[in-house]
C-alpha cells in the first residue's frame, strides 16, 4: 500500500510547520498520478501519526489534474484520471505531463483551551491586575 510512504511524507512536512503545536486538520495537494484516495491515505496517516502532534488529525486532499497530449490528433487537456485517453478523439497515445505533485497547502492547529498573556499584545496575564 503506497499511501503509507505518502502518509509518512505528509507526517514529515505537518509536524515541521507545527513546531510542536497540536495539529487537527491538514489540507494536500496530491497529483492525480500519484492515485491516493482520500479514505486510505487518512488510515494510513491515523497509524503514522499515532504519538505525534498530529495524532487524530484528518487529511483533506485537493486533487491536482495532470496535462495530457494526444500523440494522434494534438489535442491537449487537463484529467484526474491516472489513465486519462484523449478527450478528442479516444487515443489511448497519451503523453502525460505534471500530475505527481505532494504539497502541504496548510494545518489547522488544535485550539488551545487556556493561552496566558493577551492577544492584543500585552505580554503579561489579561486575568491578573499588576
Amino acid at each position: 500500500m503506497h499511501e503509507f510512504g505518502i502518509a509518512e511524507a505528509i507526517l514529515a512536512a505537518v509536524e515541521k510547520r507545527a513546531d510542536g503545536r497540536r495539529v487537527c486538520r491538514a489540507r494536500v495537494q496530491v497529483g492525480a498520478l500519484l492515485r491516493v484516495a482520500e479514505p486510505s491515505i487518512n488510515d494510513a496517516f491515523a497509524m503514522v501519526s499515532e504519538g505525534t502532534v498530529a495524532e487524530g488529525a484528518r487529511l483533506d486532499l485537493v486533487t491536482l489534474p495532470v496535462r495530457v497530449t494526444c500523440g494522434d490528433c494534438g489535442s491537449v487537456a487537463m484529467s484526474v484520471d491516472p489513465h486519462a485517453v484523449c478527450p478528442g478523439c479516444g487515443s489511448a497515445d497519451v503523453d502525460s505531463e505534471g500530475g505527481d505533485d505532494l504539497v502541504l497547502e496548510s494545518i489547522q492547529l488544535a485550539e488551545a483551551t487556556y493561552v496566558p498573556g493577551d492577544s492584543r499584545g500585552d505580554r503579561g496575564d489579561a486575568g491578573r491586575s499588576s
